[in-house]
């Protein structure tokens, strides 16, 4: 098959691009003696993340459960999950998964911390659990050093855990930030008498700015591998580090200024991240997509010289990759033209 027999909408990936990416981005963490572990969120592909394993990745990154067993499944055996886990039925799940792989966790309450110490008391070996600290992102995490240390204190007295280190989703432009609170943090904890294992930061948009924040020795990164229109523009990477595309077809020109594809918001994703569109139209960067509704996207070629006929197939850099990824159930790997396999997204839809 080639890309011209594909079906649209559909969302396409470039394997020398993907490749490329992934070597790269791991020859940096090398030369700064990161560790790098990157989040699987962006491609959910099993495939995809043995291949950043193979090239010197100490583990991955899932976000909730279900990607992680997923992964698990398919022998990725070193696993962090980045999220707050509550509830019966997810420590179950959880404690089953800590029996098979090495497993580690993020905390950043002591309500957490007294569900995981009760399914993991009477477990063989501990569970690792990080502290998130919130740096500036304004998400999770505690609020200063000082609670960090008396979390970690919580941490060392329950049974079934083992307080591993300290974790952070910094704000874009945030890595100065993040070398003040955990250098601070490092300290108290020390104090306190706690050895912190690790310092794990993470985001693609400074990822060529970690080491900028030395008291950093984890790497968390995800949209790297694919890139994307809202890392383009900031400068992160360069259209042919885009290796992405949803493929679409246009489906309707009423009028001169206006065209309709058939990639609406059901496979391109409404984040606009503050940009104007919701992609990048690949050879026509003066055509906006202007609107998304569930099955159309509305181009707006009013700036643009060309023009477009019904029929015609285009190339889209989505604005956020990692939610593309979760809206289709197959992507096609491609090496130029030509499709070398067509996958399944592996752990789309895992959101417990």
């Amino acid at each position: 098959m080639t890309i011209d027999q594909i079906d649209t909408p559909a969302v396409v990936i470039d394997l020398d691009v993907v490749e490329h990416n992934i070597q790269t981005y791991q020859a940096y963490c090398d030369e700064h003696d990161l560790a790098l572990r990157p989040h699987i969120k962006t491609h959910k592909l099993p495939s995809l993340a043995k291949a950043q394993m193979e090239t010197g990745a100490v583990g991955i990154t899932c976000q909730k459960i279900g990607e992680a067993e997923v992964m698990a499944a398919a022998g990725l055996d070193n696993i962090l999950v980045t999220y707050n886990i509550l509830g019966a039925a997810k420590l179950a799940r959880l404690r089953k998964l800590h029996d098979e792989i090495k497993l580690s966790v993020t905390v950043d309450n002591g309500t957490v911390v007294e569900g995981l110490s009760g399914a993991f008391a009477d477990a063989e070996k501990p569970l690792a659990v990080l502290i998130e600290c919130d740096t500036g992102a304004g998400r999770c995490g505690v609020q200063t050093p000082e609670a960090a240390v008396e979390l970690a204190q919580q941490i060392g007295q329950s049974m079934g855990l083992r307080f591993a280190g300290l974790m952070t989703y910094p704000a874009t432009g945030g890595t100065a930030d993040v070398q003040t609170f955990m250098t601070a943090a490092k300290a108290q904890l020390a104090e306190a008498g706690y050895a912190c294992g690790t310092i794990s930061s993470g985001g693609s948009p400074d990822c060529w700015q970690a080491h900028l924040a030395p008291i950093v020795d984890e790497y968390r990164v995800g949209t790297y591998i694919y890139n994307d229109r809202s890392l383009l523009l900031r400068g992160v990477c360069g259209l042919a580090d885009c290796a992405l595309h949803v493929l679409a077809t246009v489906v309707s020109v009423p009028t001169p200024d206006r065209a309709i594809i058939d990639a609406g918001s059901k496979i391109l994703t409404t984040d606009l991240f503050g940009l104007e569109g919701h992609g990048l139209v690949v050879d026509h960067p003066d055509v906006v997509i202007a609107a998304v509704s569930e099955e159309h996207g509305h181009l707006d070629c009013s700036r643009s010289s060309g023009s477009f006929s019904v029929g015609d197939r285009i190339r889209i850099v989505p604005n956020h990759a990692c939610v593309v990824s979760n809206m289709v159930d197959q992507v096609h790997l491609m090496q130029g033209d030509a499709v070398v396999a067509v996958q399944d997204v592996a752990a789309r839809g895992k959101i417990n």
